[in-house]
């Protein structure tokens, strides 16, 4: 699925919503997880999985045209663990619509 694709389901199911402002609020958790793993800090979102960064060590690589050996600096990439319930329904759980909250009336 394509962030423009996650974009127009949204706005499917969420039709009180206009798409620029579900696009808008996907950008913005996106930009919100980027800066959080460039700051260092771990993202968690229970149920889905958490986003951190490792750290790589520096080491020796080979050029593949020449063969030669060329110095790779250290570096961060992301990581991204599943939570549990993530992992239990890609591996054949039951799907399940997720809960959605339910509002109580108004008192008059």
């Amino acid at each position: 699925m394509t962030r423009s694709e996650l974009i127009t389901q949204l706005a499917a199911a969420n039709p009180h919503l206009r798409q620029p402002d579900v696009e808008l609020i996907v950008t913005t958790i996106f930009d919100e997880i980027i800066t959080a793993l460039a700051r260092g800090d771990r993202v968690e979102l229970r149920g889905f999985g958490a986003f951190s960064t490792k750290r790589r060590d520096p080491r020796t690589g080979r050029n593949p045209r020449t063969g030669t050996a060329v110095a790779v600096e250290g570096k961060a990439v992301p990581y991204f663990k599943p939570g549990k319930e993530l992992r239990e329904r890609v591996n054949g759980g039951p799907l399940q619509e997720p809960p959605r909250k339910v509002r109580a009336p108004a008192k008059v």
